[in-house]
């Protein structure tokens, strides 16, 4: 049985590496070939806009293809060298045995492809996006991001390995459903004290000023019986030019407005943007996205519980026999390959979300116009690709592309007009 257990494995692995490439040099040779703004945003987007667009599209793509090349080889390196059999026997030679050698090993895993990332992080801060103008951020505003992310994710990780150890260890045969009950009780207290407590570690939030946009979102949010922890602007201009909003939290969640799109927007603009997020909230879609994650982690412990007993799998990779850590660490490598045909499936709900949102806010704000103007705005302050191949927006879009969302709107606003009044 062992025999076939790797080749199968790497069926999937390169499978998967085709077809993600495939879709990527598809994009890349169609924005190559594109010239100019695409006939239905003629005189909405102007020449010089479109070619930035498709210059950051290109060089992004070419990121892409090294980065995912990159990754793809040190993957199987780890994978089929025999380095991880070889960390797991160097701390059983140390005397690290129990939880501390299931963290240990797992966590300097992780350590180990956070800094092979480093140069590729580095480059497209300070490389590609300064060359666009989009960095804002210093070499020591950077480092001290790192450092923050690094500490925390050691703070919350290592406490969650010596949890997930205890489960996978004493908690019988359903220890997978006890581990999964833990994780989701977690990830629901992490979105609780996300706003309060870890976004103000990486940001600065301020109050939105009194004033007209203030006296329009706040009357906006009232109109839709939106009850919310408040209106807030971040200082997201201290690291990069890109623009967005968005909430945070699953009951009365916070508003939170970039200081760069509060700068650029008019208050209509604003408004739309927030009618839309609102949108989201009203359709649950915050929820259901939850909702769907969860289910997606109850399935991969089910099968992560199927697995760990196996030993064809460690005998593949070159471990002696079942493992705990070893079990996770390969379906944290290798689980990929397996499941990344979903990948469609997930943009296209999200996009169905997205026009979702963009219907209640034409209803709600009564200015289709303004949420035109503001995906217009925010597509060209963003350099979003103006001309992606349908295939690689299908696959990976989380958003529809912006000639069909203008359309959509349209269609909205008009059979808005055309509905009886009341």
């Amino acid at each position: 049985m062992v025999s076939w257990v790797l080749p199968v494995f790497l069926a999937f692995f390169l499978i998967q590496y085709a077809i993600e490439t495939a879709l990527l040099l598809l994009n890349l040779r169609h924005v190559a070939r594109a010239r100019g703004v695409p006939a239905p945003l003629a005189g909405r987007v102007d020449d010089a806009t479109a070619e930035r667009s498709r210059a950051y599209t290109l060089a992004n793509c070419r990121f892409s293809l090294a980065q995912g090349a990159f990754f793809a080889a040190l993957t199987l390196a780890v994978l089929l060298s025999g380095v991880l059999p070889l960390l797991d026997g160097a701390l059983a030679e140390r005397g690290v045995r129990g939880a501390h050698r299931f963290v240990l090993f797992l966590a300097l895993v992780s350590l180990a492809f956070s800094v092979a990332g480093l140069p590729f992080a580095v480059f497209h801060t300070f490389v590609l996006e300064e060359r666009f103008g989009f960095n804002r951020t210093t070499p020591r505003l950077w480092l001290t991001d790192r450092l923050k992310s690094l500490l925390l994710q050691a703070a919350l990780g290592i406490p969650l390995l010596y949890a997930t150890y205890g489960f996978m260890r004493f908690t019988g045969a359903l220890w997978w459903v006890w581990l999964f009950a833990f994780y989701a009780a977690v990830q629901l207290v992490l979105l609780w004290l996300y706003p309060s407590v870890i976004a103000p570690l990486f940001n600065r939030f301020e109050p939105l000023p009194d004033g007209p946009l203030r006296e329009r979102l706040a009357a906006l949010a009232q109109a839709a019986g939106f009850a919310h922890r408040g209106l807030y602007v971040m200082d997201a201009s201290r690291r990069s030019g890109h623009s967005n909003a968005y909430f945070t939290g699953l009951i009365r969640p916070r508003i939170v407005l970039f200081d760069t799109l509060v700068e650029r927007m008019s208050v209509d603009e604003a408004a739309s943007v927030l009618a839309h997020e609102i949108g989201h909230y009203r359709a649950h879609h915050v929820h259901r996205h939850l909702a769907l994650a969860l289910a997606a982690s109850f399935l991969l412990l089910f099968a992560l519980s199927r697995l760990v007993p196996w030993p064809p799998l460690y005998a593949a990779f070159g471990f002696g026999g079942p493992s705990l850590h070893a079990a996770l660490a390969l379906v944290s490598l290798g689980g990929g390959a397996f499941v990344f045909w979903l990948a469609p499936f997930a943009a296209y709900l999200s996009r169905r979300h997205e026009y979702e949102a963009d219907r209640y806010a034409v209803r709600l704000a009564r200015a289709p116009e303004a949420l035109e103007t503001a995906l217009l705005r925010l597509n060209g302050e963003n350099l979003s690709n103006l001309h992606p191949h349908p295939w690689y927006s299908a696959w990976h879009y989380s958003h529809p592309v912006l000639v069909e969302r203008l359309a959509a709107i349209q269609r909205t606003a008009a059979a808005e007009r055309r509905a009886p009044a009341g």
